[in-house]
């Protein structure tokens, strides 16, 4: 091969090299919380671990190859070897302390980032409920009585602790710079908690096909200051339409590629009717005392 096409060669694979550690900007490997850089943390940890098989591995078979080449008059040919106590241990012991190591970062992460362990702050937590539609999500903030559909806005430093169901289909609740994968499961309710250190938008996606629109299953994050936040959250209550029963009903039907919008006022105790629903999100009769409710209110 000529210089001049490895050159080329070479540059190639670096460019390709460089835009795919350029797609790594909204992802895992740029975490913009505590629980997303803890996970990261944990996933260089458990590289470093099993590098100690891979790098022995590769230096081992490139020697083997070397030492017992057919111009090496010193390799013995030993075609009755069978067993060498020493050699198992050498070739066990490595596997089995990397799977000792590899267990325990897991089973110390697992336990410090449980999805339910409330994060240490002086502020108290903005409660968000989230629901799985197809195609879409919809998010409740119980206490401030509103609602959006494919975009949650969250304070940054302020704890987000969310309680996620689906309305039938099983999905994946996944913000990946914020961290904590979850799943949103009908009849069911799970609960995860987040918070951003810095403001900005993250993508958040549905990490579970669920169907013909799960590509466009898409939601943005934006991570305000706490008083944009409460100004945005004043100005959802001042427009927008109420989710009622009815509202609820025809936003549940499958739709795909739904632009983002808000509800400026939630009837009461939505989120556990929904669960309650299960597999049957179109059911206006069991709904219908959603309505009631607000009305006596």
């Amino acid at each position: 091969m000529r210089r001049p096409d490895m050159r080329l060669r070479l540059l190639t694979t670096t460019l390709i090299g460089l835009v795919i550690l350029a797609g790594c900007s909204e992802g895992v490997l740029s975490p913009q919380g505590p629980v997303a850089s803890a996970e990261r943390q944990i996933l260089f940890n458990s590289l470093g671990i099993m590098l100690a098989i891979v790098i022995p591995t590769i230096l081992a078979t490139l020697g083997v190859a070397f030492w017992f080449r057919s111009s090496n008059g010193r390799a013995r040919y030993r075609p009755d070897f069978e067993y060498s106590g020493r050699l198992e241990l050498l070739v066990w012991s490595i596997p089995a302390m990397t799977v000792l190591l590899v267990g325990g970062v897991a089973w110390v992460g697992a336990h410090d980032l449980d999805p339910r362990k409330p994060i240490a702050s002086t502020v108290n937590p903005v409660r968000v409920q989230v629901v799985s539609l197809d195609w879409k999500w919809l998010f409740i903030y119980p206490d401030q009585g509103i609602a959006s559909v494919n975009r949650l806005t969250i304070p940054v430093g302020t704890p987000v602790s969310f309680e996620l169901t689906s309305s039938g289909v099983m999905n994946s609740f996944f913000v990946p710079q914020l961290g904590s994968q979850i799943y949103a499961m009908a009849g069911m309710v799970t609960h995860l908690q987040l918070l951003a250190d810095h403001a900005g938008r993250y993508r958040g996606l549905s990490a579970q096909y669920s169907g013909e629109g799960f590509a466009d299953m898409r939601f943005a994050v934006d991570a305000v200051p706490a008083a944009a936040f409460t100004q945005w959250v004043n100005t959802t209550h001042d427009a927008g339409p109420m989710l009622d029963a009815q509202a609820y009903a025809e936003l549940a039907r499958p739709s795909e590629s739904i632009a983002p919008f808000t509800y400026g006022d939630v009837a009461p105790d939505l989120f556990n009717h929904v669960q309650s629903l299960a597999m049957q999100p179109n059911d206006p009769p069991r709904l219908a005392d959603l309505a009631s409710q607000r009305t006596n209110k």
